[in-house]
């Protein structure tokens, strides 16, 4: 499974909220890039990021002198951020949830910035889908526990165990998809095997 740190971008620009909107949007077309994070002030402060579309919206669309607007007036703090070992899928989620197109990745320290662009092109979703491989281990899954619940009685831990791992797995693909399973795989395969048989 791909994840925020095998998609995002390493090399991160910063800069400070006492700096000038003109001084971030040179430093913006200079790197070629969209956003720039801004520097903590302090150990228990957050960061912050100010991107291109913060300045021509709020800076440059009122007519405003970028020489005379500092960062900390146009940028978002504390800025929503991504755990590296977050799955690209649920990285994309949080960004369209958020209506935003890039988070910083951060876990004790700053180590990348992960965007919608890089899941896109760097990510392995189009060759690998989740939703098929979700699929394809559900069945697994299903299989696995009638096989446990053809020897154990309901009120048993392991036919318990095996049709929790079913359903935390029919939970995400139905979420993935957008809907409710009409019938738990429980419910449609469990009650036939509910009955232990002899061995």
């Amino acid at each position: 499974m791909t994840k925020a740190k095998d998609v995002m971008t390493q090399e991160v620009e910063t800069v400070k909220g006492s700096a000038t909107v003109a001084d971030a949007a040179k430093l913006m077309k200079f790197k070629g890039i969209h956003s720039l994070l801004v520097e903590p002030r302090n150990a228990e402060d957050a960061y912050g990021i100010v991107t291109d579309t913060d300045i021509v919206n709020k800076v440059v669309a009122f007519g405003k002198d970028p020489k005379a607007v500092k960062v900390y007036e146009v940028m978002t703090k504390p800025c929503i951020v991504v755990n590296p070992d977050l799955a690209v899928e649920y990285v994309a989620r949080l960004l369209a949830q958020c209506g935003i197109d890039r988070a910083p990745v951060i876990q004790g320290e700053l180590l990348g910035i992960v965007s919608l662009n890089d899941i896109l092109h760097r990510s392995e979703f189009i060759e690998h889908p989740r939703v098929p491989l979700l699929q394809k281990a559900l069945q697994a899954a299903v299989a696995e526990a009638r096989a446990v619940s053809a020897v154990n009685a309901a009120d048993t831990e392991a036919y318990q165990l095996a049709w929790e791992e079913v359903n935390e797995i029919e939970a995400e693909l139905a979420f993935i998809q957008g809907m409710v399973p009409a019938r738990a795989a429980q419910a449609e395969f469990g009650e036939a095997a509910a009955q232990p048989v002899a061995v």
